[in-house]
Order: C-alpha cells, then structure tokens, then sequence
C-alpha cells in the first residue's frame, strides 16, 4: 500500500505542475512595466513625428500586453495605432509601418480574431523579412508561436517558429530576445519529456541572461529545477529551486511566478520523502496563489496538497478537498479535468474501490488512449495504469505498460520511476510464482533505488537544505540585531529626550526672563530707528526734488543748446542770401549741415528720459532724412540704412554724427556728377566685445587715381580723420567701384543706458 500511495503522487504532480508550467509562460508574457500616464504626455508635448509614432506604438503595445485583456484596453490600444499609421502615411518610415502590423495582429489576436490575427502576423512577417529587419522578424516568429494553442500536436510547430525566431535575434545581436526564445523551447523540450534537450537550451538561456547582466532570472532556474525533477536528480533540482526563490525574493517579487517556485520546491521534498517541507512550501504556494487571485494556480496547489493527505493515508479528506475546490475556484479546462481524474482515479485504486477507479480509468483512457500516448503524458499515466491492473490483477495488461513504461523512463535517464516499476514488476512475478523473474527485477529495483538515493546525495542533499536554512537563519539574526539596536536608540533617545525637555523647561524660564528684558531693549530701539527713519525720508524726498530739479535743468540745458544752434544756422541762412561767392556759400551750408547734426543729438536729448545715451538707429535714420529734404528732390540717390540698436554718451555720438554728415554730404555732392544715379549704403553694427563699425559706401565715380589721403587739404576728409581720432578709433577707405568709408572704434562703456 505505501509503495501505491509514493507511486500515485509523483504521477499527479507531474500532470499537475503541466499546467501550471503552461500558466506561468502566459502570465509572465502578459507583463509590461510602460507608465502610460507618461506616455500620454510626452505624445502630446511632442514635436517630432518620427517620435510621436514611437510613443504611440509603445502606448498601444502596453494595453494589449497589459494584464486583464478588457475590451476597452484593446480598444485604446487599435485607436492608437491608427493615430500612429495616420502620421506614418505622411512621414513613410517602413520599420514603423511594419511595426503598425505587428500591433494589428496582436490585437485581433487578444479579441479572440484567430483567422485574421494570423492573416496579419504573416503580413507583418513578410513585410519584416522582405525590408530585412531581422529583429523584428525574429519577433514575428516568436509572436506566431504564441498563436498555437497549447495542445501537443502543435508543439513541433511552435519549436520550428521559434528556432526560427532564435536565429534573427542572434544575428540581429538581440540578447534579450535570444534569451527569452531559448527559455521558452526549454519549456517545450520539458514537455515532451526530452529533458536532456530542456537542460541544454535553458542553461544557453540562463548564460545569455547573466552575459547582460539581467537580475529577473528566478523563472528560468525554476524551469531548470523542473527539469531536473524530470530527470530524477534532486540535488540540482532543489538548489536551483532554491536559487529561484532566493532570486525572487531579492526582486521582490511575489507574482504567481513565487506560486510557482514554492510549488516546485514542495515536489522536491516531496520526492525526497520530506513530508513537512513540502507541506510548508506548498503552503505558501497556496497563499500566494489565493493573494493573487488565480483559481488555476490556487486548483493545482490545493491537488498537490490533497496527494499529500492521500500519503498520510487521509483519503476522505484529499477527495473532499479536490471536490470542494471545484466548487469554490472553478475553471474551464478539460485537461486539468482530467489530472482530477486522475487523482481520484489513483485514490480509489489504493483504497480498492474498483468500481468507482474503473469509471475514471475509462475516462482517462478515452481522453489519453490506452496507453496514455496523447497529450505528451505517457510517462505518467502509465505508471498509475501499472498500478491499477496490478491492483485488479490484469497482469497482461500490467506486464504489456511495464515494459513500455520502462523504456520511457530508461531513454529520460529517471532511475527513479524505473527502480518503482520493477518493484511492482517484482511484486506481480512473486504473486504468479515466477521467482527467477521476480528476484531479476528485484535486483534492479535495489540497483536502479541505490543509485538514486545514496548516502552521498543524501548528504549533498541536507547540505544544500542546511545551507539555505542557515542563510534564513542568518537574515533573521540579522533582523533581530537590527531590531535590537533599534530599541537600544530608541531608549537612549527617550532618555535623551527627557534631559532635554527638563533642560528645556529651565531654559525658557531663562529665555523668558531675557525676552523681557530684550523687549524692554527694543522698544527703546525702536523709538531710536523710528527717528532716524523719519530723518532719512526727509532726506529721501529732499534728494527725490533735487534729482528732479537736475534732470529738468539738464533737459532744459539740452532744449537752449539745440535751440541756440537752430538759431545759428538761421542766421547762417540769413548771411548767405548777402553773398554771391559760391565757396562761401558752400561753406556755410557745410555749417549748417554740421550744426544741425549737432543738433538733433541735444534734441534726443531733452525728449527722452535717459539724459547722458543716444539711441544711433534713431539718430542715423533721422540725419540721413534731413540730408536727403536738403538737396534737390530731383536727385536719383536711394539710401539704404541698416543700424543695430546701439546706444552711445554724448561725447562719442557728436563726433560720430559729425562724421556720418560728411561722408553722407560728401557723396551727394561728388559721387554722382551729371545727376546719376546711385546706392548709398549707410551701416552702423554692433561687432561684439563692444566694437562698433560705421561703414558708409556708395557705387559712384569715387577718388582720383592719383588721390592722397595724407597729401589732401579737403576739410570734410581731415575733420573726419580728426573726428576719428577722437573716437580713439580707425579710419579706412576702400577707393574700389565707388568709395566706402570704414570706422571702428570701441564703445564707452562706463556709461549705459538706463532704458
């Protein structure tokens, strides 16, 4: 009877942990770390389409991935990857147009749209392979795998999709991907019980992971202890459980992906015959699951914890419990159905109830065959098919399954199922008398269960176990020091507190007794600042009036002195209108013209409220208007005048506005004879560093070849070098397809303009 209890519950947490295995890829799958708050407001700040298109994708991508599947997220998610197609039309980036496919297909695979959802995923495949954009491509591949169900016959399709997709990452150098792809045909392997193929691509996976330094790795140890499981090696199957559930725990995480790592962890034990250890993983698996709210997770633990009521012979009490989590956590699949059946199936086997263990082998028959080769569960199957028509004494049937169970067991390399077949081979010979048979298959019962449970792996085994409890061990004690330097500051601080509110208390008795006395200190203060307040605001104003008083003198100064020199340039004109010599009448209308430059500068003066800068735009464009109104209309000279918004003092803008008259004046007098026409150009700029540049140019007749500036007695050229000279600036003439005249000197600073 113990033998049939051991041999029921391995085979029912093999099925069992099937499922949860092919949960756990979905849920993991499902995950997404986006923040789509953020994303919606970076799309609506941002600019640049070929942008706008990445973060819209990426918002779709996050509600079809998202967890729950709701209509109005895959709703959200099709709206905007048509707002992202649209921007595409216009921008025509292919890998975006590709990727708006992807997103297409995954949609209406996620509604439910299989026919279509597969009809785009080979459209957004072919695009990919054709435009050569093998990451995504390989990703495509990956995508399509995921659209198999998850029924046997179309694992060797889902392999074929994803070695397909395993060979784009690599040589699209997508570490990530490669890694996840070869987790995944890891998973696959296991299933169909190649466990040596399953080892092999997890451990790639595992060494891709850790090449990128990436942390989350507790599912993939998790599969490989699942692996190991399969190979009957439960040393390694429980350190890398422990591996995965140390792991995380340091990422904190405590998913269904944590459901499915106590849960592993328990079946070790259990194996391992160590019924408290088990018990207490799988109740924590149990919690997490019902934390997590997960009726499948929640079905497979609560069966795992019923085999373990069947081998502590509570068979009342595992039925009970099977029939009353139906009930409770319900869920639509047949093949976890059927691994209830099984259990029941194997219960009433032991108990000997053969009526009822019949009905549910039928049942188990018609969905597995006969000889349990659908659905990739032989292995486990036959091993409770032995059992039961030991049980019932149908040794053909039992002998025929034996000897095809063994065979399974002996190519995955399990010493253990095959040592527990040949102890129920040995027990079925001795019934019928066939003692050489019965002594052969004893021997190898011993054999194959030595070699599975020596003394060395035993230890190994208690080390590992010692080892990660004395880890617990250590976190603990380092939690409860922790906890008790806490206590230990939290007593000096009390304490300390309590001298410090004493020292307080005698402290504002003092404080009071000098905040009396300051009080008294300071309202004599105050009546002092108060005095002296009101004098400085006396004097305050009195400087306010005498400000005043200076800026209207100053304006006042500025308006005579402009007036004074309209009045000399009236009496000018009044003298010239008594002289007939046409040197001396130029020479007062030069005069004039100078006086007047002058003048414009005080009239800016008095009319802004900044006394002591010029604005030289202003003054430079209103000089040049007076030149123009002075000479006969009917000459043919456009003036072009483009100025900086310079400010100068008065001391650099007269000799500045002296020298635009002349160079201007001299131009209009002699670089167009015969009434020509002509360009002036008239530029005043900023240079930077404080360098200003005067440049006056015009396209007339220019100077006289043999011209030479030092040699020439024209007033007009010696006042501007003079004029130069004052500005501590340079003077130079380009005599080259009419005359230019270039004046650098560097800006007086000490003064600046108050506007």
């Amino acid at each position: 009877m113990n033998f049939g209890l051991y041999f029921l519950s391995k085979n029912l947490l093999r099925i069992e942990f099937f499922s949860l295995v092919l949960m756990f890829s979905c849920s993991v799958k499902a995950q997404t770390k986006e923040n789509p708050a953020l994303l919606r407001k970076q799309i609506s700040s941002s600019t640049n389409t070929a942008q706008k298109i990445a973060l819209l994708l990426c918002l779709s991508n996050y509600y079809i991935t998202k967890k729950g599947e709701l209509k109005a997220d895959l709703d959200s998610a099709a709206i905007l990857n048509r707002q992202a197609k649209a921007l595409n039309m216009k921008s025509g980036d292919p890998l975006s147009a590709g990727k708006i496919i992807f997103l297409d297909a995954k949609i209406d695979k996620e509604r439910g749209r299989k026919t279509i959802a597969f009809s785009n995923m080979k459209q957004a495949l072919s695009y990919f392979e054709k435009n050569h954009f093998k990451e995504q491509a390989g990703e495509a591949y990956n995508e399509l795998s995921y659209m198999y169900d998850n029924n046997p016959e179309y694992f060797d399709t889902k392999i074929k999709l994803k070695e397909k997709a395993l060979e784009l990452f690599k040589n699209s150098g997508s570490k990530l991907n490669q890694a996840g792809v070869l987790k995944d045909l890891g998973e696959l392997y296991y299933i169909k019980e190649n466990a040596d193929k399953a080892l092999s691509l997890l451990k790639q996976s595992l060494s891709v992971y850790q090449s990128v330094k990436f942390k989350e790795l507790q599912s993939v140890y998790n599969l490989i202890s699942q692996v190991e499981i399969q190979k009957a090696d439960y040393e390694e199957a429980l350190r890398y459980g422990l591996l995965a559930e140390k792991t995380a725990e340091s990422v904190n995480d405590y998913s269904l992906q944590m459901c499915s790592i106590y849960s592993n962890i328990g079946m070790v034990y259990y194996y391992l015959r160590k019924n408290d250890d088990a018990m207490k993983y799988w109740e924590k698996s149990l919690a997490t699951a019902k934390k997590n709210k997960d009726n499948g997770y929640i079905r497979t633990v609560a069966n795992n914890i019923s085999t373990m009521l069947i081998r502590q012979k509570k068979f009342k009490q595992a039925i009970t419990m099977i029939q009353e989590y139906r009930e409770k956590y319900p869920i639509v699949d047949q093949n976890f159905e059927m691994s209830e059946n099984y259990i029941l199936f194997s219960t009433y086997t032991i108990l000997k109830q053969f009526n009822e263990a019949e009905a549910y082998y039928k049942k188990l028959v018609a969905y597995y065959g006969e000889n349990a080769e659908k659905n990739n569960q032989q292995a486990s199957l036959l091993r409770s098919f032995v059992f039961y028509h030991y049980q019932t004494r149908n040794f053909d049937k039992m002998y025929r399954e034996a000897r095809l169970f063994d065979s399974i067991a002996k190519n995955n390399g399990n010493d253990m199922l095959r040592s527990e077949n040949h102890l129920m081979w040995f027990k079925a010979d001795s019934i019928q008398g066939k003692y050489l048979d019965a002594i052969q298959h004893y021997q190898l019962y011993k054999k194959l269960s030595d070699s599975v449970f020596n003394g060395e792996k035993s230890k190994q085994i208690n080390s590992l176990k010692i080892q990660f409890e004395t880890e617990q061990k250590d976190k603990n004690i380092q939690l409860l020091t922790q906890k008790a330097k806490l206590q230990d500051i939290k007593i000096a601080n009390d304490t300390f507190i309590r001298y410090v509110f004493i020292g307080s208390i005698l402290a504002l008795i003092l404080f009071a007794a000098l905040l009396y006395n300051r009080s008294r200190l300071k309202s004599n203060a105050n009546k002092n600042l108060e005095l002296k307040r009101k004098q400085i605001d006396e004097q305050n104003e009195q400087l306010k009036k005498l400000l005043s008083e200076k800026e209207w003198l100053l304006k006042e100064i500025h308006h005579r002195v402009k007036n004074n020199l309209q009045i000399v340039i009236s009496l000018l004109n009044t003298q010239s209108a008594y002289l007939d010599n046409e040197d001396a009448l130029m020479a007062i209308q030069n005069s004039q013209h100078r006086m007047h430059a002058m003048s414009l500068i005080h009239q800016k003066l008095y009319q802004s409220d900044n006394l002591s800068m010029i604005d030289m735009s202003w003054y430079i464009y209103e000089l040049i208007t007076y030149i123009k109104e002075c000479y006969s209309s009917d000459r043919k000279i456009n003036f072009t005048v483009d100025t900086d918004k310079v400010f100068l003092d008065v001391a650099q803008a007269v000799p500045m506005g002296l020298i635009v008259n002349e160079a201007v004046n001299n131009t209009v007098k002699y670089a167009f004879p015969d009434d020509r026409k002509g360009e002036v150009f008239v530029s005043f700029k900023n240079t930077g560093e404080d360098l200003c540049e005067l440049m006056i140019s015009d396209n007339g007749v220019g100077l006289p070849e043999d011209f030479n500036i030092e040699e020439t007695e024209s007033l007009g050229m010696n006042l501007m070098r003079g004029l130069t000279d004052q500005l501590d600036g340079t003077f130079h003439l380009e005599n080259k397809g009419g005359l230019k005249v270039t004046i650098t000197f560097r800006k007086n600073t000490e003064i600046t303009p108050s506007n």
